[in-house]
């Protein structure tokens, strides 16, 4: 006859009987403790399995101190997050890795400044065991806060805000994850030069973002006595990137080519340059930066861009967060920093 399998929801104390060890023990392998021995490791997990046990996440937190869920807090509004897809990207990277360790992604969103009072009740009351924030602007209190309640958090992008100064802040070690904007803005417009080109335009991102100083460095970096009139202030958007083309065009008629800081504005850009008649890549040369494939390949001519590894990076960042949750279990503070690699791609708008 087949054995009979315990009715209702099974118990942490069925998984000990059924696996011949005691109560405690049973507790150490489903909360991830030390000190058990491996062949009761596996009786206890046959044990889970063939019960069907779930722990109970109540009980759990109380034992292991920790949610299992970590906050994303991304300080745009919405309508930029959802028509921009280098959040997707980012937010996919993250999911994966938090995924991969049996981590619940919550997506905090920041439509005014009033939702910051939110944002802080949500994270002090416990509900998330470190928090991942990107897209922060320079006046943004979000650090302060995170600062203030003692949350383990992760930055996407150099920190840049009030109170942070590199990857050391006034108030101990920032941890974050960013590309080599600079870098990579410095290929593309060594590369717009060694196409001949000479009056080369920056549509820069907003000034109050470190991504888009960076960018706008590198393009000084390269063109050391570039006229102030080829630079116009963007804002990430392609709306942001079409206004940013016709101040250009205005000031600068005779302008050639034109670095935008990413793959959205520079969209926004090819629009406004055929409206005026001027070829891509024939009259204006022309480079985003992201390399957003929705965008930089959905373009006509395609779009010559900078590649980050958009995903990748959000995967870094969740990665450095739960090494920081594991090391310190929950302490807050656990330097580390990442800064990768960015590679021009060559299509066909220059």
């Amino acid at each position: 006859m087949a054995e009979q399998l315990p009715t209702g929801r099974p118990t942490l104390e069925a998984v000990a009987a059924r696996a011949g060890v005691s109560r405690a023990t049973a507790s150490r392998v489903v909360n991830g403790g030390d000190g058990v021995r491996p062949h009761l490791v596996e009786q206890v997990r046959a044990a889970i399995t063939d019960l069907g046990y779930v722990p109970n996440h109540a009980a759990r937190t109380l034992v292991t101190r920790r949610t299992g869920a970590v906050a994303v807090i991304i300080a745009e509004p919405e309508i930029r997050i959802f028509s921009d897809p280098f959040f997707s990207r980012q937010i996919r990277g993250i999911s994966k890795e938090l995924t991969a360790h049996d981590t619940q992604l919550v997506l905090l969103l920041v439509e005014d400044r009033g939702d910051y009072d939110r944002i802080e009740r949500y994270l002090a009351g416990g509900h998330v065991d470190g928090a991942l924030a990107f897209s922060l602007h320079t006046d943004d209190p979000l650090p302060a806060i995170t600062r203030r309640i003692g949350m383990p958090t992760v930055y996407g992008g150099r920190p840049g805000w009030t109170g942070a100064a590199g990857t050391t802040g006034e108030h101990g070690p920032v941890s974050y994850v960013d590309a080599d904007n600079r870098g990579g803005a410095r290929e593309a417009v060594r590369y717009l030069v060694s196409l001949g080109r000479r009056q080369i335009a920056h549509i820069a991102g907003p000034l109050d973002q470190t991504s888009a100083t960076d960018r706008l460095d590198g393009y000084r970096d390269v063109l050391l006595e570039a006229d102030p009139a080829l630079i116009a202030e963007g804002d990430f958007t392609a709306a942001g990137g079409a206004r940013a083309m016709a101040e250009l065009l205005a000031r600068c008629p005779e302008l050639d080519a034109v670095f935008a800081a990413n793959d959205l504005m520079a969209t926004g850009a090819l629009g406004v340059l055929r409206e005026h008649g001027r070829s891509v890549p024939g009259d204006v040369a022309l480079v985003g930066f992201d390399d957003a494939e929705l965008v930089a390949e959905s373009t006509d001519p395609p779009l010559t861009t900078v590649r980050q590894d958009i995903e990748g990076m959000g995967r870094l960042m969740a990665r450095l967060l739960l090494r920081t949750l594991d090391k310190a279990h929950g302490a807050h503070g656990v330097p580390g920093s990442v800064i990768t690699p960015t590679a021009l791609v060559r299509r066909g708008s220059a």
